[in-house]
């Protein structure tokens, strides 16, 4: 009879064991899922400021590439203006010239 008291002993501590460890295994996991997820979430708000900052970048090149095209078109179109003037004021003066001629 000892003997199947002990037996039924050991299989009660070896189902206690049992519940222990598979309580501490959950415990592990959750800790490590927990972990895990937090890793990600930091990685992705990294990867979202690296984009962010990437995009303002690139935001900040494209305007200041327009703000120099448009100075190049400023520039073009006040000499083109300049040259408009001055071949105007050559015609106006041969224009007068024409007007005398045929008047006198």
């Amino acid at each position: 009879m000892a003997e199947i008291s002990e037996a039924i002993s050991m299989i009660k501590k070896a189902e206690s064991d049992a519940v222990t460890t598979v309580e501490d295994a959950k415990v592990k996991s959750d800790d490590l899922i927990k972990d895990a997820t937090s890793k990600a979430n930091q990685i992705l708000v990294d990867a979202k400021s690296s984009v962010t900052q990437e995009a303002d970048g690139a935001v900040l090149n494209s305007e200041e590439k327009a703000k120099q095209e448009a100075n190049q078109i400023k520039i073009q179109a006040k000499s083109s203006v300049e040259s408009i003037k001055a071949n105007s004021s050559v015609n106006v003066d041969e224009a007068a010239s024409v007007i005398v001629e045929k008047l006198l």
